[in-house]
């Protein structure tokens, strides 16, 4: 486990420090000078404040640049895939947002922005820290590095038509009239707000790593590029965090008990979708180093695309999106954590070779 620690960066082994350092210059700002966010949101991109824009942008590119879109047809077709890659598209696309809908009716029934924001996320399947986690936690960074891949495509295809379900359709149905006033979200708001988040960055992801690679190498991309681009990501966002939180910086200091509201059902469907995840690859005899990271991509969430879509459609001063952003505050420890469980498995359900015992 050390050996590991030692290949995360100083940046990403003490994110969560930055965010809460973020939060609370956030919070200062929007107490002692409510007046500075106002300002900030004047500058305008359709609804997202052109400030923020910008910080999401460069918060999203990073992490999609990474990504070894080359590799996806190799590994579409090696042995067992259809079930490797099943399972997975299960879990993420299936699984995980009917239990975060589920989470968040349970445990905020008559919170609905903020129930809005964590089903947001839940939505929003993993790319960026995820592969940091399943490099730490020893497995397969391949596989993970398709799985991110696979992800991004699905939710620029998909995640516009599942918010629509999931926060109009399902979520009127169930809180009646009174519900479909606060749930009433355009498809169209959705889809714009994806394909800037996401459809951007992600299209400039794969022009910088084929252009890249083609005029340098591919080692030099991976091992020196990526390294430089990192922190941006870092610095997008925190940069949205403070503004973000700058705007309900009273109201955090006035309810706190609202941000633990919000973090019940985070942490809940880390931790489920983590072993549901782990038990299911078990019981299909997948290899340690696939079963971990099924479960670390199950587990983890693209809370940079909720964000920015919360942001997009309710706009920077939202409930949403203020539940949207404690997310990344609760994904990041709990699953660090989650890193030594898998470990811990490992040396007891596993054989040296990642075979089951």
């Amino acid at each position: 486990m050390e050996k590991s620690q030692t290949r995360l960066s100083f940046l990403d082994r003490f994110l969560t420090v930055w965010i809460f350092i973020a939060m609370a210059i956030g919070v200062t700002i929007g107490y002692f000078f409510p007046s500075v966010a106002g300002t900030l949101d004047t500058f305008r991109l359709d609804t997202v404040s052109l400030p923020i824009a910008i910080g999401l942008l460069v918060m999203m590119y990073p992490p999609l640049a990474k990504v070894k879109y080359e590799e996806l047809n190799q590994l579409l077709r090696a042995k067992d895939a259809k079930k490797v890659f099943g399972t997975s598209l299960f879990l993420n696309w299936i699984i995980g947002p009917l239990l975060m809908f589920s989470l968040a009716w349970i445990f905020l029934p008559e919170l609905p922005e903020f129930r809005m924001g964590i089903i947001m996320v839940g939505l929003a399947r993993c790319i960026a820290m995820v592969l940091v986690w399943n490099q730490l936690a020893e497995g397969d960074c391949e596989y993970c590095a398709v799985l991110v891949a696979l992800n991004s495509i699905f939710q620029i295809l998909f995640y516009s038509l599942l918010a629509y379900l999931f926060i109009t359709v399902l979520s009127g149905w169930i809180g009646g009239a009174s519900a479909s006033t606060y749930v009433n979200v355009s498809i169209i708001d959705i889809a714009k707000s994806v394909f800037i988040f996401l459809g951007i960055p992600f299209i400039a992801g794969i022009i910088t790593r084929y252009t890249l690679i083609k005029r340098k190498s591919k080692e030099w991309y991976d091992r020196t590029f990526v390294k430089r681009i990192s922190p941006i990501a870092l610095i997008g966002l925190l940069f949205t965090i403070v503004v973000m939180f700058s705007f309900k910086g009273l109201y955090i200091i006035n309810k706190p008990f609202d941000v633990i509201r919000v973090a019940i059902p985070l942490i809940s469907y880390f931790l489920l979708m983590f072993f549901i995840s782990f038990w299911l690859s078990y019981k299909q005899k997948f290899r340690y180093s696939l079963a971990t990271t099924q479960s670390f991509t199950a587990a983890s969430n693209n809370f940079e695309l909720a964000i920015a879509v919360c942001i997009g459609v309710w706009g920077i001063a939202s409930l949403q999106a203020f539940a949207a952003v404690i997310g990344p505050l609760m994904e990041v420890p709990v699953l660090i954590s989650l890193v030594s469980v898998s470990l811990w498995i490992k040396k007891r359900y596993y054989l040296p070779n990642g075979e089951i015992k």
